[in-house]
């Protein structure tokens, strides 16, 4: 790591720290309750003590299987459709109106539905958090590939390449900074979506627990769900980020 890196790192923490200082602030001032907003300090030694506990952390893998399940899903179909959206006028015409009409849908409103059809455990969490991450990634993928230079797809077609080589060789590889920057977006999307969909209807998950610490009155661990769905995003999109810089060094930086 350079000396820039380091220094923009560090910075990246005074933000948080901020924050967390502030916390303590209002606790230590007395302007909120303990059994309302518990001291930092108590939540995260809550939160290394259940790091080690079984229970905690069989219901911090479920929640990471519906959100790696979903979000692959939408990787699968997102990537596929917005290549075909942009590089095929058919598909593209077919698209961009359902993209249109089904983008600024809030998918949570839907759940209801998806679990009368699909029941209350792992596929209609999947199913939502599928559809929450689908749009950042088909149109990062759409925008990306219609902003390929027209030149090299005619360079590639005058060698011998044929149309869907072309897809593959030059569309797609130019296309990978935008498909790794909607795939960060919508990762942060799926820890949303999915930790909402546990706390609605669920007995297992981080969203379950944070459920049953408030129905039980136990603060300090109602905060023990939200610090950990926090880590599992920092997590993710520091190792999206860390792939970007391996597979496109050659590429400037996108936060």
């Amino acid at each position: 790591m350079t000396a820039l890196a380091r220094n923009e790192a560090l910075l990246g923490l005074v933000p948080i720290l901020a924050l967390l200082l502030l916390w303590q602030v209002i606790v230590s001032a007395g302007f909120a309750p303990p059994a309302l907003l518990p001291a930092p300090w108590a939540v995260f030694a809550r939160f290394g003590q259940n790091l080690v506990d079984p229970d905690f952390l069989v219901h911090t893998w479920v929640t990471l299987y519906r959100l790696f399940v979903g979000f692959l899903i939408a990787l699968a179909i997102g990537v596929p459709l917005g290549l075909a959206g942009a590089t095929n006028r058919i598909v593209g015409a077919a698209l961009k109106p359902l993209v249109r009409v089904l983008a600024p849908v809030p998918k949570i409103a839907l759940y209801p539905a998806l679990i009368l059809s699909l029941g209350f455990d792992d596929a209609s969490k999947i199913v939502l958090v599928t559809a929450d991450a689908l749009f950042p990634i088909l149109l990062a993928t759409f925008q990306g590939a219609a902003m390929v230079e027209p030149k090299l797809v005619w360079s590639a077609r005058a060698a011998g390449t044929s149309p869907p080589g072309a897809v593959l060789k030059v569309i797609l590889p130019a296309t990978l900074p935008s498909i790794l920057t909607g795939s960060r977006i919508a990762l942060v999307v799926a820890c949303i979506v999915v930790f909402l969909a546990e706390m609605i209807t669920s007995t297992d998950g981080l969203g379950y627990l944070l459920v049953r610490a408030a129905r039980n009155f136990q603060t300090v661990d109602m905060f023990v769900p939200l610090i950990a769905i926090s880590a599992i995003g920092l997590l993710l999109n520091g190792a999206l980020a860390l792939a970007r810089k391996k597979l496109l060094a050659g590429f400037p930086e996108e936060e």
